[in-house]
């Protein structure tokens, strides 16, 4: 099975590459999807000398169907729903609430955690690129583009390495610029792509996070 990548960092470099429009633009921000997307999205800021920030975005999973998307919640107080899916829930809105109450909570405390103190970044009028290691369904990604719509970006491009052709082809049709390094006929997973696909941590996230701020400020 062809591997495309060495590791995130390597898929990163070679993403950053198909975005040197972008380097050096003072009103370009880069965006990475906690956490396996954020070691994908250094790689891209530290190239385009461009700030990095976390766009943290949680799921809103079906009680008893969790893997089944109802909708999502992205950082800034946005919620997105899936109404085909709520129209189909039993006494939906009490069960999206408690859904939504307890994402809220886990969103809160990756902002808390991750940001360390510090706002989130202003986004209105700026050029917004979204970064993951990979997308499968694309649900998530999806909710992140309407929620950065939301939150008044100027322009949004999304940047994965991989993905699947149907997906890459929706995700180009809700974003203003899309852009899949590899579009596998027969893709199964994200995973299946890298030689080291290990789980990105939180002290992780939080490392490149303090590393890019500097590299910027020196910059």
């Amino acid at each position: 099975m062809e591997r495309a990548f060495a590791n995130r960092t390597e898929a990163g470099r070679q993403l950053a590459e198909k975005l040197d429009k972008y380097v050096g633009r003072d009103d370009v921000i880069v965006l990475g999807l906690p956490r396996g997307g954020v070691p994908v999205a250094y790689e891209v800021a530290k190239r385009l000398r461009a700030p990095l920030d976390v766009f943290i975005v949680r799921k809103l999973g079906v009680p008893g169907f969790e893997e089944l998307a109802a909708g999502a919640i992205a950082s800034g107080g946005v919620r997105v729903l899936n109404e085909d899916v709520v129209r189909a829930i039993p006494y939906a809105d009490d069960a999206i609430e408690a859904v939504t109450a307890k994402e809220i909570t886990e969103l809160e405390r990756r902002e808390q955690i991750y940001r360390e103190g510090r706002p989130p970044p202003e986004l209105r009028g700026r050029v917004a690129i979204l970064v993951d290691d990979g997308l499968a369904t694309g649900a998530t990604m999806r909710a992140a583009v309407k929620a950065l719509k939301q939150r008044g970006a100027a322009k949004i491009v999304v940047a994965v390495p991989v993905g699947p052709p149907d997906t890459c082809r929706e995700l180009a049709e809700e974003a203003d610029e899309t852009i899949c390094l590899s579009a596998p006929v027969f893709f199964q997973a994200v995973g299946q792509y890298y030689e080291d696909f290990s789980q990105t941590s939180d002290e992780d996230v939080r490392e490149l996070l303090s590393q890019a701020a500097q590299n910027t400020s020196s910059s």
